[in-house]
């Protein structure tokens, strides 16, 4: 197209062009590159889109497919069982500071949901051939209610393997204390009330079992032993590293102080709910925060229970010299719960 200017005509370039359209001197204004690099780019953003909606579009019908494998339009109907979505769960279960239980079933982990605090347990598989009979089996534990057994609240079955949320049982104080007297008192018995002493080894509160009551079990005497004085040695140190006397991983002498410093971390958890984490060598992120906490504070604004705060102290101190006896650590949690039952019968009787 032409343009009449003053002394002749001026010929403009096409658009994406410059230069003399008069004499037929236009040049592209984008080099012949760079168009094909946009080029790829837009192609290349165009195919990532595809992809993501193929990769949506499959995990939608693998979702589907779970929850219809795992009964979902047999559960659904029934009205006392919660399903929830895996996004729901999804805070929880991916952070592994959240898992309160872990064994060759799966794991089990802690969290909050609809305002409740819950247990989600994560099964690693599932018997094949039970796997029609889930929805019946779930059906069945939502109407089973009783006291001692924990509350099913609900279900993710939108997994390969179905997820179980469960109602988070809470220890009072009181059943704290029982179970730590109780698991004091028979340790105390394997130490120094049998005719040959015996060393657990591998004290930790999954070996210790609770009955209908909660009155504690010490289990799981795997790598117990009887013990002779010239054989206190070993080379092959045994038991869960979380848990495990320092003194002991290093030296590999496996001696009485050895399950008291077991046991220490053992009441830790139970005081303060948490669970007791690696860090091998030395004492675990639970005992040094708590060891820290203590040492700066003196014990006195740490916990209600200051006795077992300070017993706690006493057995995890690295001086294996210095820690104390397992009767002398029953004594004192026998002593705290009677004294705590005394206080709590004195309030009801009180109140009443």
């Amino acid at each position: 197209m032409q343009e009449q200017d003053i002394g002749g005509y001026d010929c403009p370039c096409k658009f994406g062009t410059k230069g003399d359209g008069k004499n037929e001197a236009c040049t592209t204004v984008f080099p012949l590159v760079a168009v094909a690099t946009l080029g790829v780019i837009g192609t290349t953003f165009i195919v990532i889109i595809v992809v993501l909606f193929m990769l949506l579009s499959h995990q939608k019908r693998k979702t589907k497919e779970f929850f219809v494998k795992n009964g979902g339009p047999i559960l659904e109907k029934v009205n006392n069982i919660k399903l929830f979505k895996k996004e729901e769960l999804k805070p929880i279960i991916q952070h592994m500071s959240n898992v309160i239980g872990k064994g060759g079933f799966g794991e089990v982990y802690k969290g909050i949901l609809d305002n409740q605090v819950v247990a989600i347990k994560k099964s690693i598989n599932v018997d094949k051939t039970q796997e029609k009979q889930f929805a019946n089996e779930i059906i069945i534990q939502s109407r089973v209610i009783h006291k001692n057994i924990t509350r099913l609240i609900g279900c993710c079955l939108e997994v390969d393997v179905p997820m179980l949320v469960y109602e988070f049982v809470s220890l009072s104080l009181e059943k704290r204390l029982n179970i730590a007297a109780g698991a004091a008192e028979g340790l105390a018995y394997m130490h120094s009330k049998t005719s040959t002493t015996i060393l657990h080894g591998d004290i930790k509160p999954s070996n210790i079992l609770l009955d209908d009551n909660f009155n504690p079990k010490i289990s799981d005497f795997g790598i117990s032993r009887l013990i002779a004085i010239e054989k206190t040695h070993t080379n092959f140190v045994v038991g869960d590293m979380c848990y495990m006397d320092p003194i002991y991983l290093q030296s590999g002498l496996l001696t009485k102080q050895s399950d008291v410093y077991s046991f220490g971390l053992t009441l830790l958890e139970l005081l303060t709910r948490q669970k007791q984490k690696d860090d091998f060598g030395g004492h675990g992120r639970l005992a040094k925060a708590f060891l820290d906490a203590y040492t700066e504070k003196g014990g006195i604004e740490l916990f209600e229970i200051h006795k077992l705060a300070r017993l706690i102290v006493e057995c995890l101190k690295l001086e294996v010299e210095r820690r104390p006896e397992m009767t002398n650590v029953a004594e004192i949690l026998e002593t705290m719960r009677r004294s705590h039952k005394d206080k709590s019968d004195a309030c009801a009787s009180t109140n009443t």
